[in-house]
């Protein structure tokens, strides 16, 4: 028996802070080299500053940091060497594009020159075969200048010069948030394909949770600055009201009420987060007669997706502004009719809400 691999990322004890304002506290977090992971939860609640750090572009106020075995990061050490030579191995794609006055060609080539370990054709056969892996033509963009491009163009411009490297990590920032839908795939398509072809490792950020739930081997779910939840868990946030018979219930922006047992502590229900998981929740046409769950809301499918690795079907739903997912079986989706559009509703009880 072989032992296993030691993680890629060791994270111990790590804070972040932003004057006063604690804005990452993080106590146990490994990263295995060849995944997928993606980080979820809402503006503000760390996930960018943790990419920043993985990123190695900021240091932590408190903790350890390890990559491949190796401190990067402690109080009271000096690692700047290691931190250098670690971010030839990692880069970070951002939300908005940045890309040097320059054409694509040259954008796409910069890390290439700077390494300076390719001949000039070699280099020419990396940059173009990073534009095809985004989608573009190498032949018609390469001598393209960058603000002759489009939002989604300049986005993929940005991924190819990313992807030419051949990252040990990759780590995307919200790629596809403000990119038109076939920049969005394309985008997506590429970085799953690095962890194909190359081993690459994906650290993902995205509003996008259904894609995070299809792609993604492990989700870490924040909420200000904590791992509240590792999983693919639906996350419903404050504010709550107690009522009489030991629930509380969260209003919905149609009318309707979501209620869970009460939180065993007497904090704020205003900040409450309650988690549910996907399998708890049952999808039905009509609500059947003598129901015992508490909860039985109106709602519509949003989008449907495989859940990676388990062969079952994720199911959103909304209802009055609130997301959900469902996880069902292939056979009861084909025997309820599923489909985008779809009116059904989402039973789940009381007692199957946890408190976070």
């Amino acid at each position: 028996m072989t032992a296993s691999a030691p993680p890629l990322y060791e994270l111990r004890g790590i804070r972040r802070v932003y004057g006063k304002r604690t804005v990452l506290d993080i106590d146990h977090l490994d990263l295995a080299a060849g995944r997928v992971v993606g980080f979820v939860g809402p503006n503000g609640s760390g996930k960018s500053t943790l990419l920043r750090l993985l990123a190695f572009l900021e240091a932590p106020d408190d903790g350890l940091l390890r990559y491949g075995g190796r401190i990067l990061w402690e109080k009271g050490m000096t690692c700047d060497r290691e931190r250098i030579e670690a971010r030839n191995e990692v880069t970070l794609l951002l939300q908005e594009p940045y890309l040097l006055k320059r054409s694509v060609f040259d954008n796409v080539a910069y890390g290439l020159r700077i390494r300076g370990d390719l001949s000039s054709s070699e280099m020419k056969d990396r940059a173009f075969q990073a534009l095809r892996s985004v989608g573009l033509d190498g032949a018609r963009f390469a001598s393209r200048l960058w603000y002759q491009l489009s939002g989604g163009e300049a986005q993929r411009v940005a991924l190819a010069a990313r992807l030419a490297l051949r990252p040990r990590v990759l780590l995307l920032d919200e790629p596809t948030s403000s990119v038109d839908v076939q920049s969005a795939l394309r985008i997506q398509e590429a970085a799953l394909r690095a962890r194909d072809e190359w081993g690459t490792t994906l650290l993902l950020v995205s509003h996008d949770q259904l894609w995070i739930n299809d792609v993604a081997d492990e989700v870490v779910h924040f909420f200000g600055g904590r791992i509240i939840a590792i999983g693919p868990e639906n996350l419903v946030f404050g504010p709550w009201r107690k009522e009489l018979d030991g629930l509380v219930v969260k209003d919905l922006a149609d009318g309707q009420r979501l209620r869970a047992l009460a939180p065993p502590s007497s904090g704020p229900l205003d900040e409450a987060v309650a988690a549910v998981d996907p399998g708890s929740l049952l999808l039905a046409i009509s609500v059947p007669e003598g129901l015992s769950a508490r909860n039985a809301l109106r709602c519509s499918v949003a989008q449907m997706v495989y859940e990676n690795g388990t062969g079952r079907v994720l199911v959103k739903v909304q209802a009055g502004g609130l997301a959900l997912t469902a996880r069902l079986t292939g056979e009861a989706v084909r025997e309820m009719g599923l489909h985008p559009g779809r009116d059904v509703s989402v039973l789940v009880k009381a007692s199957s809400f946890r408190w976070v």
